[in-house]
């Protein structure tokens, strides 16, 4: 998807994706799992949909931008967590091999969500080290679980459906 070919349906699927996302989060922060050191956001197991259909890219950036509206860490989550998502979203697009897909989700969100946690619970004293090696540890872990145990079976199934793989890239 690039300007020039900006579709209707192009405009359509990223919205869907946005909105998914942005329902997904606030589900998994209703019971406890969107913002804190431990993050098992539902909504992470669309982060591979950029292998797929290029409109993901946008749609998760934006639904992350709307969930991060609500977040406790303020502007410096809407502006570095939607970073996080978005910059994983741009790798995982460009990623041929099926395996490797969770990897950029995990560590951009290991490291700048991570990263971002250490600073507000710490603001850069000498605790960051050690809360930015638990927080990445935390945050990568949860990215780890939701990608690998939802993402890649939400993805096979998507692809053997022959409603959706229609207007998914070719592989």
């Amino acid at each position: 998807m690039s300007v020039g070919k900006l579709s209707a349906r192009s405009l359509a699927m990223s919205g869907l994706i946005a909105a998914l996302y942005a329902a997904l989060s606030l589900v998994s922060t209703a019971v406890g799992l969107g913002f804190d050191a431990v993050q098992l956001r539902l909504s992470e197991a669309l982060c591979l949909l950029p292998f797929l259909f290029p409109e993901a890219v946008p749609g998760l950036a934006i639904g992350c931008l709307i969930t991060n509206i609500l977040s406790p860490y303020g502007a410096a989550d809407l502006i570095f967590g939607t970073l996080a998502t978005l910059l994983a979203a741009v790798l995982t697009r460009r990623i041929g091999r099926r395996w490797l897909l969770p990897l950029p989700t995990i560590l951009c969100n290991a490291v700048i969500v991570g990263g971002l946690l250490s600073f507000v619970q710490t603001r850069a004293g000498a605790a960051f080290p050690a809360a930015f090696g638990f927080n990445a540890l935390t945050v990568g872990l949860g990215e780890a679980l939701v990608t690998c145990f939802l993402g890649l079976p939400l993805l096979r199934w998507l692809e053997r459906n022959p409603a959706v793989c229609k207007y998914a890239r070719p592989l």
